[in-house]
């Protein structure tokens, strides 16, 4: 007992305690923290096909091995996450170069995404497509959405998700037609000039309150005019115009009675 309490006074006994932290800290993040999106669920002929489907579709722009070039990014470690958003909704192959790539149809089928997906997933962690049950709407608050929404995407997209311009011919498009898993993929990914929202600044399920609320928009069953969905602007600017425009016209009347 005397030889150990000798030795918690040793000089390098700090030392050998920091490192002893630091260890038992490291393993318990690496055994409870969430590990990253891989292509491990995905099958070697679907990689192959995806690596085709790469170097004949994206290669001349992202490089042969994903890269990047000066013309565009590398893709290493973005994940499953982002080539489905981008190829989904028709954004990538780009047809031409501008401010920012435009929704479109989509040039390859689910399938074909999918397997896309899972190549460049191969080639470095990142985040994984959505299940299911992460971008089911029905499971969110719309109300708690709502607040969420207006604190992290209304100065970008509206206040109903309408969507509105940015700087430098950039656009934050209308999330009305975005179907669910793109909205969080979106979120998860950042793709173009919107931020990431990882599970650290949005959880999953506030991420789920969020796409709630934009699917609640999508009813447009509170009667009247829509005015273009684009929330108290639009609204102020028709109240003001029609309001004072009859303020107007009754007091022309008025004098013109009067006189």
């Amino acid at each position: 007992m005397k030889a150990l309490a000798a030795r918690r006074h040793h000089r390098f006994a700090p030392v050998v305690l920091l490192l002893l932290a630091l260890l038992v800290t490291g393993g318990v993040y690496a055994a409870l923290a969430p590990s990253p999106a891989q292509a491990d669920t995905a099958s070697t002929e679907d990689i192959e096909t995806g690596k085709k489907l790469f170097q004949a579709n994206c290669a001349t722009c992202h490089g042969p091995n994903a890269e990047g070039t000066t013309e565009a990014p590398s893709l290493v470690g973005v994940g499953a996450a982002a080539v489905d958003f981008q190829v989904s909704t028709g954004r990538m192959p780009m047809q031409m170069s501008g401010p920012q790539a435009a929704a479109k149809p989509p040039q390859m089928d689910e399938e074909q995404t999918a397997a896309l997906a899972a190549y460049v997933a191969s080639l470095g962690p990142g985040p994984a497509i959505p299940t299911d049950e992460q971008v089911d709407a029905a499971e969110g608050d719309a109300a708690e959405g709502m607040a969420l929404f207006r604190t992290n995407c209304a100065m970008c997209h509206n206040a109903v998700g309408a969507g509105g311009a940015l700087s430098e011919g950039k656009y934050a498009p209308a999330l009305l037609e975005t179907s669910d898993r793109n909205i969080y993929q979106a979120m998860l990914t950042g793709p173009q000039s919107m931020p990431v929202f990882n599970d650290a600044t949005l959880t999953p399920k506030e991420k789920r309150h969020i796409i709630a609320y934009v699917a609640e928009q999508r009813d447009g069953s509170a009667g009247g005019l829509s005015l273009g969905n684009l929330g108290p602007v639009s609204e102020g600017l028709w109240a003001w115009i029609v309001g004072l425009g009859l303020i107007i016209g009754a007091a022309v009347w008025i004098g013109a009675k009067s006189s």
